[in-house]
């Protein structure tokens, strides 16, 4: 399938304790990418051989997901050891920094490594996925609170799981197709690589407690001082999940900001429109004279 056939490589590396899977190809400085949810390394896969031209890019499965480990404790699941597990992977790797690059909760864990560590951050680049202070703004709205329906869903005990996992994990792949506005950016071979993903032992229920932990860390509460890397957003303005509004005002939070929409294009950005996304990355990337 996908893997055989590609030019990355797996491997793997233990990092705050447990056992993280990721896909590598490139040699240079180092670029990490964090995927969201239900997703893996894949949702990255027309970005690594792109930018493998200039890095050494590391998509990660993150904790719980894919061939990762599979903490089973609910607070395996929070900010904090998302945290280190970034920071033992870059220092894993034989690296003191990185470019940060990062969607929905991949976004998530990258602003606030960004924020914990910009030492080790060289430039973030988030992918529809607010500042904390813009999402926990948003979530006192009328609007983005009935767009976040699902998150309260994934609140309850096993009916999130038997939900996911009905009908051959029927709505890991409709939750791709339903909210992307080109369907056809998403083959049938794509939907079946995120089944397989969500169908091994304890996936699911590790996605879902990222969730599950979401108001008992009080991360969206917190005061957020001016960041001070050098930050780039990309935005599919079409996001059923995620309001085009709260990227509004993130300038205020972030020193270097720049922001790029992309319109006719949902939630999974760099998936539906990668040749775009990919020109956004180069040019934030590009050394400045």
């Amino acid at each position: 399938m996908f893997v055989t056939e590609a030019p990355w490589k797996h491997d793997r590396i233990i990092s705050n304790g447990i056992k993280l899977h990721y896909v590598t190809q490139g040699e240079g400085p180092l670029m990490l990418m964090l995927h969201g949810f239900p997703e893996f390394w894949y949702s990255w896969r027309h970005q690594i051989p792109e930018f493998a031209k200039d890095f050494k890019v590391v998509a990660l499965d993150l904790r719980g997901y894919n061939d990762s480990d599979k903490p089973i404790n609910l607070a395996a699941y929070v900010m904090d050891e998302f945290i280190k597990d970034v920071e033992g992977v870059i220092k894993g790797l034989g690296y003191e920094k990185c470019v940060l690059v990062g969607h929905d909760w991949g976004g998530a864990i990258a602003w606030n490594f960004a924020y914990a560590h910009p030492e080790m951050v060289e430039r973030l680049i988030v992918m529809n996925l607010p500042h904390p202070a813009k999402f926990a703004d948003g979530l006192r709205t009328l609007q983005q609170l009935r767009r976040s329906y699902y998150i309260f869903f994934f609140q309850l005990p096993m009916l999130p799981e038997l939900f996911l996992a009905r009908s051959h994990y029927r709505a890991i792949g409709t939750v791709f197709t339903r909210m992307a506005v080109d369907k056809n950016a998403f083959t049938q071979a794509d939907i079946e690589a995120y089944k397989q993903a969500a169908a091994k032992p304890g996936a699911i229920t590790a996605a879902l407690n990222y969730y599950r932990n979401i108001f008992q860390q009080k991360l969206l509460n917190r005061d957020w001082s001016v960041l001070e890397v050098p930050t780039l957003m990309i935005w599919g303005e079409n996001d059923t999940a995620l309001g085009k509004e709260l990227t509004y005002g993130t300038q205020a939070y972030v020193r270097d900001f720049r922001i790029e929409y992309i319109p006719n294009c949902s939630h999974w950005v760099q998936q539906e429109r990668p040749h775009l996304v990919n020109q956004y990355m180069r040019e934030f990337l590009a050394p400045t004279s």
